[in-house]
Formats: C-alpha cells, sequence, structure tokens
C-alpha cells in the first residue's frame, strides 16, 4: 500500500508532466569526459561554446562576398590561428573549421599530447604527473590538466629536471649519467 501524499508533494507532481517528460540525453557528454579524463564538467562546456563561437564565426565569414579583401584576410587569418592551436589539421578552406568540437579542445588538453607523445602510458598518469608538479611546458611548471597545448609549444612538454619520474626513466632507457646520481 503507497502512502498519502503531502500537500507540498501533490503540489510538485501537478507541476511535473511525466507523460511527456523529455530526459537529458548528455550520453556524448559523459563519454568525453570519461575518455579525456576532465573532472570539471564547467571546462566541457565552455570547449562546446568555443566551438559554437568559432562555427559562428565562420559562418558570418562565408556569407561575405569571396572577392572582399576583409574575408580573405579574416578567413586566413582565422585559419592560421586554428591551425597554430593545433585544432584543424590543415588552413586551406572555412569547410574545415565546421568539424570543429569540443573533442578538439579535449585533444589539446595537456594529459592527452603527453600520451599521444608517449611520456605517459594512459590519460589517468598522464593527468596524474601534470598534478603531482612532474611536467612542465616551456619554463613553467604545469599543475592544471586542463592546460592546452599548441602546436608550438608541443615540442616544449619535458618532465621537470628534479623529478624522481624522469630519474626512473632515465634509469629504465639506461641513460642516466653517474654525474647526476645525486
Amino acid at each position: 500500500m503507497v502512502r498519502k501524499l503531502k500537500y507540498h508533494e501533490e503540489k510538485l507532481l501537478k507541476k511535473v508532466d511525466f507523460i511527456s517528460w523529455k530526459l537529458d540525453n548528455n550520453l556524448h557528454e559523459v563519454q568525453i569526459l570519461k575518455r579525456y579524463r576532465i573532472q570539471k564538467r564547467d571546462d566541457y562546456t565552455k570547449y562546446c561554446k568555443l566551438a559554437q563561437h568559432v562555427q559562428k564565426l565562420a559562418n558570418k565569414i562565408a556569407e561575405l562576398d569571396p572577392k572582399d579583401p576583409f574575408r580573405v584576410e579574416c578567413s586566413a587569418s582565422l585559419l592560421e590561428k586554428l591551425y597554430s592551436m593545433g585544432l584543424i589539421p590543415t588552413k586551406w578552406s572555412l569547410d574545415v573549421i565546421k568539424k570543429i568540437t569540443a573533442s578538439c579542445f579535449c585533444r589539446r588538453r595537456l594529459p592527452v599530447v603527453m600520451v599521444r607523445t608517449k611520456m605517459a602510458d594512459s590519460i589517468k598518469t598522464a593527468t596524474q604527473f601534470v598534478e603531482q608538479g612532474h611536467v612542465r611546458v616551456g619554463p613553467e611548471v604545469v599543475k592544471d590538466p586542463a592546460f592546452l597545448v599548441t602546436r608550438n609549444m608541443e615540442d616544449f612538454v619535458t618532465w621537470v629536471d628534479s623529478s624522481a619520474i624522469k630519474k626512473h626513466i632515465m634509469e629504465y632507457n639506461e641513460m642516466r649519467d653517474d654525474f647526476n646520481m645525486a
């Protein structure tokens, strides 16, 4: 037997239409959050908004006259910027920009770049290394796994010099120098 509903419960049930209730299907979002080990859902929503803004900008540029010098200049600068960020593979046409999604931004995160360059076995361990401060990009130690790495910065992702992980890797590869034994 079911208990009788209280007054406020009945009022709440009147406001909710269970017949046409649409469940939020965010299965794709959850899969991407798991695949790229994104802890903050806010990061994913920012990437989605950025992808939408870029696509809207590309659509606005595409609406201009193809022979307009302003369009040529804007499209070239937008393509150059997106290519240097690593979001598009080529900088030939604006059609490539329509394929930019939040996953493109996720692929540029520091742990994913570390896995791609074989600095770590999985995104999980790469994220741990970044959070613990074992990785630097250029001269700066990066502790934020949401750090976006551009094409130019990919070559400068290295281990911190005093890192114990770097020592273990050097020992494993038999490249550690006796001078650095301290």
